[in-house]
């Protein structure tokens, strides 16, 4: 039997059940939003286009905040620089919890640093951004590292010899290898034949999760998680990626000296240690595979798709380009690798940056929170429990504070002077309790790899720059640029 017949089947089933327990209904008193329909909440409503053009589409209608089912379940959305910030800043506490992401459940079922919540949570976060702190700025700091990896990404890119190629592989790597020589205490070649399995998982399992299938999963994830579909393949992926990071972990334990602790696994390893005869601690193996798979799945994927979606702008426009190789050769030159004190002298080159971000808008709909207790907020009352989107696109693309933001325009960073200014409504890496553990490390990646690739080559494509087309593979919990060729042509 076709998937699309049970799937029909299942819906009529729990419609008829629904129908007789009455409409859904939650205590508290809710954001308005549109009626829903018992169990299939209101999918009707959603835009074919995907969740993020449903919602900005219902916007139009309830405004900044107001709720929709999915499913049977309701969600609060918060739409509009203000409303995020007036939940994620001014009530950060009630606001801190992490909702799930339906697709990806069955994997962290609520354990390591992303998706964990409580007092899980908080001990996991202190432990992970000390332990990165410790390991990222101790004998060799990120930026040691970051440039070591780029000169050998410009080693790389000087072999192709300006021929045409895919850069979704050699990105992934080069940001894989940060995070894996802070947590595993090691990077790899470009080649390593488990290392390039690893990076086709973790992008084919971002493509997925922001797939239409893991949207509508999003809806029905309690009757469809026993149907095939992509959330069979992401957990897949995935629990592959864990068997790699489980390997890694008994390496360790075989060579763990508590003496000189190597990496972020020898340092959780000596904590687990230390902490054994306390039933109530967190430092498991359950929560040390799932820390580790969020901290490398999230600081490989999150940095190569925005230099993907950088240099596919940059191959749009390429008058930006030359702005930016201009201002590199005044200030860096040719001589010396670029260092993050260089920041402060290239506005232009750290507005366009910005604009990358801010235009590639990679978690469009934000990673989902839900409230810890009770909250008031604009006159409502949310349950505890309810899950909270923060839809950060309607922030990076606010009209209030960007002044043409459906164009790719670094002036957005720029005040009148030519000096980089700050913007309230730049949050690609969220605000708040939840805000992003990587922030610092990504913005030092996507300084120094940017220019150390621009400071050694011009880029070209094989199309004209108006047919270059921006239009995103997928645009669901992430959002992933179109595939496409570039050349790296030494300077």
């Amino acid at each position: 039997m076709e998937l699309s017949t049970l799937l029909l089947l299942a819906l009529l089933l729990g419609l008829l059940i629904l129908l007789a327990r009455g409409h859904p209904n939650a205590h508290g008193h809710l954001p308005p939003g549109p009626r829903p329909v018992p169990f299939l909440g209101n999918i009707l409503q959603m835009d074919r286009r995907g969740l993020l053009k449903s919602f900005l589409k219902l916007r139009d209608k309830y405004g900044d905040v107001f709720t929709v089912y999915l499913g049977s379940r309701p969600v609060v959305m918060l739409c509009g620089t203000e409303a995020i910030r007036e939940a994620l800043v001014d009530q950060a506490e009630a606001f801190s919890g992490r909702g799930k992401i339906a697709v990806v459940d069955q994997v962290f079922q609520g354990y390591g640093v992303i998706f964990a919540n409580g007092e899980r949570w908080k001990v996991l976060r202190r432990f992970s951004l000390a332990t990165m702190r410790d390991f990222g700025m101790g004998k060799r700091s990120v930026e040691d590292r970051i440039q070591e990896e780029a000169q050998c990404l410009v080693e790389e890119l000087r072999k192709s010899q300006g021929a045409l190629q895919d850069p979704t592989i050699i990105f992934h790597s080069i940001t894989a290898n940060i995070i894996c020589s802070i947590i595993l205490g090691k990077r790899f070649d470009y080649r390593d034949p488990e290392f390039v399995k690893l990076l086709d998982m973790f992008y084919q399992s971002f493509a997925l999760i922001s797939s239409s299938s893991s949207q509508l999963f999003e809806f029905f994830s309690g009757i469809l998680k026993y149907f095939p579909g992509t959330h069979r393949q992401v957990c897949r992926n995935l629990q592959e990626v864990k068997d790699f990071i489980g390997r890694s972990v008994e390496k360790h334990r075989e060579t763990l000296d508590p003496s000189t602790p190597r990496d972020f696994i020898d340092a959780y390893l000596l904590r687990m240690d230390k902490e054994k005869s306390n039933p109530e601690s967190e430092f498991h193996q359950q929560n040390l595979m799932n820390t580790m798979l969020s901290l490398f799945f999230a600081g490989t994927e999150t940095t190569s798709t925005t230099l993907r979606y950088g240099f596919l702008l940059l191959l749009k426009y390429p008058h930006i380009t030359e702005k930016v190789h201009k201002e590199i050769d005044q200030v860096i030159g040719s001589h010396r690798p670029p260092a993050l004190n260089d920041k402060a002298k290239m506005p232009y080159t750290e507005a366009v940056i910005h604009e990358i971000q801010r235009f590639g808008d990679l978690l469009p709909i934000g990673v989902p929170h839900i409230v810890n207790k009770d909250t008031q907020f604009r006159g409502y009352i949310i349950p505890k429990g309810t899950e909270i989107f923060p839809i950060l696109n309607s922030a990076l693309f606010d009209p209030r504070y960007f002044d043409t933001p459906d164009t790719f325009n670094p002036d957005h960073f720029l005040d009148s002077t030519g000096a980089l200014k700050k913007n309230e409504a730049f949050i690609p890496f969220s605000i708040g309790k939840r805000i992003c553990l990587g922030e610092g490390i990504a913005r030092a990646e996507l300084f120094l790899f940017f220019t150390t690739i621009l400071q050694n080559f011009s880029v070209a494509s094989p199309m004209a720059p108006e047919d270059i087309d921006l239009t995103p593979q997928e645009c669901g919990v992430g959002k992933v640029p179109p595939t496409y060729q570039i050349r790296f042509l030494s300077r």
